[in-house]
């Protein structure tokens, strides 16, 4: 695994540049959050997908989730209700998932396991986004850590068993260990299913 270490107030696309290209090689990649870091992939390159719920150990029909640039981009992948759309632009970004239904013919079949909702994110995290921006679509994100354990909050600390798998990780030090407030919007109001960094002060 290479590792990129980021000072995250000098963050520009070049340096991101090889990231990117990782991505679309489908490759896997480590990388901040405004939560904990994230493993990912491009959502299209079914392969990285399968390799990354082998990596967590995670059940391969479990869905992910995956990080956007905008609310008008989630739209694209997901039906946003009138109400969650004027939520998430006053939240976003930020440390939210939202659980949405999924546009079925424009999410790849392996982001989706046996439902027809995923979550997604824009997170408060410049690295993200710029990583979504330069690919041109979103990107796959979850927790790095084997299903059901804590996350880890500094790449140093990857064990041999993920970092032999992983192409890249984007350092910028240690970050907090809370995990993203998940809001699930596919009703009529918002049903929070957990708690975590995000207030819900609505």
């Amino acid at each position: 695994m290479q590792t990129t270490h980021i000072d995250p107030d000098r963050i520009s696309y070049k340096s991101l540049t090889p990231a990117v290209e990782a991505l679309k090689r489908g490759g896997v990649i480590v990388y901040p959050t405004d939560t904990v870091y994230g493993i990912g992939c491009d959502i299209f390159q079914a392969g990285a997908i399968k390799r990354i719920a082998e990596i967590k150990k995670r059940d391969a029909n479990k869905p992910f989730s995956f990080i956007c640039v905008s609310v008008a981009q989630i739209s694209e992948f997901a039906f946003v209700p009138n109400w969650a759309f004027r939520l998430m632009n006053k939240v976003l970004p930020g440390p939210y998932t939202f659980v949405l239904e999924a546009r079925k013919t424009n999410i790849p079949k392996k982001m989706l396991g046996k439902r027809n909702t995923v979550g997604v994110r824009i997170p408060d995290d410049r690295v993200c986004r710029m990583l979504v921006e330069q690919l041109g679509w979103p990107i796959l994100t979850s927790s790095v850590n084997l299903a059901g354990g804590e996350p880890l909050t500094d790449p140093a600390l990857i064990p041999e068993e993920f970092s032999s798998k992983i192409e890249m990780a984007i350092s910028v030090g240690p970050l907090l260990s809370d995990p993203s407030t998940v809001v699930d919007a596919t009703g009529g109001s918002p049903e929070i299913i957990r708690l975590g960094r995000g207030p819900v002060a609505w």
